[in-house]
């Protein structure tokens, strides 16, 4: 199938690893434009080596931004003025006692998961909305519905997502540019494979075991019972970039395994 994706421009942010990166190069594979980043320049270039390799003719950038940083996205939209898709991606996460979590590392989650997400939409928007067509994409979480108790902070950053992505198209109604969010469950990338890695040396089992024992204590309602691969979330995050899905918007699409116990 034609996703009609050729000469459309996309940025990815956090697109050096995981769903971003898959994120990139399905977008590559149909034609599209794509500026890749993160926060160091020397692994954007890595990266776009390795995908060169796998993506002969692939029209990829790279654009080093911290997003905890204002003055890097000031820096990173000057650079990139003009894009047709926005894929806000970047994100971090790890276990946070509620109690020992403070306000500097609420203010500093909220910097890259949600003000990151706030910052470039609010400036794309006005000439997505200027020539009628565009795509924003917000990667929540099923964390955003299943908050977990071990991360309350992260879900209520990706929750935030599910609420300005459903307001943003509603702002936009009437306009071809539509806005969605998609909930990945338990995926795998670097800081995933770290954690399992961990994981399997104190339990003194495999990545695999490891892995297959999180989600049966951590997430025991998920259907596909396993980790998903990049591509797998990747690939529903394409289809919602490309013009074929023009009906779509305020939509929270989940792409979880199966994990929020729920049909709606």
């Amino acid at each position: 199938m034609d996703l009609q994706l050729k000469n459309k421009t996309a940025l990815v942010t956090g697109s050096t690893d995981g769903i971003g990166l898959a994120t990139a190069k399905g977008l590559l594979k149909e034609g599209a434009k794509v500026y890749i980043n993160g926060r160091h320049l020397a692994k954007i270039e890595e990266v776009i080596v390795e995908i060169k390799k796998d993506i002969r003719d692939a029209d990829v950038h790279g654009i080093a931004a911290d997003f905890s940083k204002v003055e890097e996205v000031v820096a990173l939209l000057e650079k990139l003025p003009e894009v047709d898709i926005l894929i806000n991606n970047v994100g971090t996460y790890s276990p946070q006692p509620f109690e020992s979590t403070d306000d500097e590392a609420w203010f500093q989650d909220f910097e890259v998961n949600v003000m990151s997400g706030v910052r470039l939409s609010r400036f794309y928007v006005q000439k997505m909305k200027a020539k009628n067509w565009g795509r924003i994409i917000f990667l929540s979480s099923e964390s955003a519905i299943n908050i977990p108790d071990d991360m309350i902070l992260y879900g209520v950053t990706k929750t935030a997502y599910l609420a300005l992505s459903r307001g943003l198209a509603k702002y936009l109604s009437g306009t071809n540019v539509t806005v969605n969010a998609v909930l990945p469950g338990p995926t795998w990338s670097a800081g995933n494979h770290a954690g399992m890695k961990k994981l399997a040396e104190e339990r003194g089992i495999s990545e695999v075991e490891a892995s297959l024992e999180f989600i049966r204590e951590k997430r025991p309602s998920s259907i596909i019972e396993r980790f998903a691969e990049p591509e797998e979330v990747a690939n529903l995050i394409v289809y919602i970039s490309s013009p074929l899905s023009s009906a779509t918007t305020g939509a929270a699409l989940r792409v979880d395994g199966g994990v929020v116990n729920s049909a709606f």
